[in-house]
């Protein structure tokens, strides 16, 4: 009986020993690599329904080599469901092993860089070409832009910053250096920007209230949630939204305030003698009709990356209108393009306030006086003539 016992808590201990053993193994991930393949062989191809459904789907069997990483050199053989391959096609490859020693190939994308860098070479060959100094200047202005959105505002989100802050900073960063770039160290350029800083921190606040009234929790995308949960959970996922508002405006403010600064600075120019307030009137006029094409551009651009969505929720035909439009997908969407939209209003009013502040040098009052002086002119002449 005491040897039945003591073999008791031996195996007792034993399994207490190995079930946490077991327990982290289960929890290990399992590690994912990801390779450029060259199809060397389709063994097999054929079209079979998906799982579920009566649709029909292109399923190969294929041979491909591995062209880079650990493996290199190695050909294996996958089960592609994804996309069509045909024999000398370059792939990604993702291989999986699973904590137990399973493994497994996969076709993630086609390889698409030759083809990436051809549009893109035509893109700056045609910038070049038509655009000449001005230009280049525009594509060193983007090339510092997309830097401080990759190594200066996404670490710092990730880091934990606040996301509305750091995108202000962010912005009000690449406004300057872009603008300075692009057009010159000019007092015209130093309107522009002023205009543009003070619109993005106008639209940032606008923005933050707007998310707050409507309950919008920022988790309107798969790919937002699984980067919450890659994150611990520690994601500002609000602020994140404010940050995408912010830098989706970017572009076309660029424009509308640039062209704001430029049309005061022209104006006055070609009447120096005219008020401050007659330029500032005149200006704006000038800018309601850029409003509506810029308008209309920004509210397109949003509804263009969501067709697909769109057409999504027009298929399901299970929830009416206003039970659509009030989802966190589209909600989210039209906060987005109102107060982008309200962004590049205000940009025309504050920018054209500031550029006659900056630029114009005339009194109020010189404009009568000049009136004036050219009807004592006129009459001089007109005295000269009866002679």
């Amino acid at each position: 009986m005491t040897r039945i016992i003591a073999v008791f808590w031996v195996c007792l201990f034993a399994f207490s020993v190995a079930l946490p053993t077991q327990a982290e193994s289960e929890l290990q991930p399992h590690t994912t690599t990801i390779m450029r393949a060259k199809v060397v062989e389709i063994t097999q191809e054929e079209v079979r329904a998906i799982a579920g459904t009566d649709i029909q789907n292109s399923f190969q069997t294929i041979r491909a080599e591995i062209l880079d990483g650990a493996q290199k050199g190695s050909v294996v053989t996958v089960e592609n469901d994804y996309l069509n391959l045909d024999e000398g096609d370059v792939f990604y490859l993702s291989h999986t092993v699973e904590p137990y020693g399973g493994e497994y190939y996969n076709v993630n994308d086609p390889y698409r860089m030759p083809q990436l860098i051809f549009i893109t070479g035509l893109f700056v060959l045609a910038v070049l070409l038509f655009g000449g100094i001005q230009g280049l200047r525009g594509l060193v202005s983007l090339i510092a832009s997309f830097f401080f959105i990759f190594y200066l505002l996404l670490p710092g989100i990730m880091e934990g910053y606040s996301p509305l802050l750091i995108t202000v900073l962010v912005s009000s960063l690449i406004i300057i250096l872009g603008s300075y770039v692009t057009h010159g160290f000019t007092r015209t350029t130093s309107a522009a920007v002023a205009g543009m800083i003070t619109t993005v921190v106008f639209t940032g606040l606008l923005a933050y209230w707007s998310v707050r009234i409507t309950k919008l929790s920022g988790f309107g995308s798969d790919e937002t949630v699984y980067l919450n949960l890659n994150a611990g959970g520690g994601l500002d996922v609000v602020g994140l939204l404010l940050s995408g508002i912010i830098i989706g405006l970017l572009g076309v403010l660029y424009d509308a305030a640039i062209g704001q600064a430029v049309s005061v600075d022209e104006l006055t120019r070609i009447a120096p003698h005219v008020s401050r307030r007659t330029i500032y009137e005149r200006a704006v006029r000038i800018g309601r009709e850029h409003i509506g094409a810029l308008v209309n551009t920004l509210a397109l651009a949003y509804v263009g990356t969501a067709l697909p969505l769109l057409l999504l929720f027009m298929q399901s035909g299970t929830a009416s209108p206003t039970q659509i439009i009030n989802t966190e997908i589209f909600a989210t969407e039209i906060v987005r393009i109102m107060i982008g939209s309200i962004g590049l209003v205000l940009a025309v009013p504050i920018t054209t306030l500031i550029a006659v502040w900056m630029l114009v040098r005339t009194k109020p009052s010189a404009e009568p006086d000049a009136i004036a002086h050219e009807h004592e002119l006129l009459a001089h002449a007109g005295h000269h003539h009866s002679h």
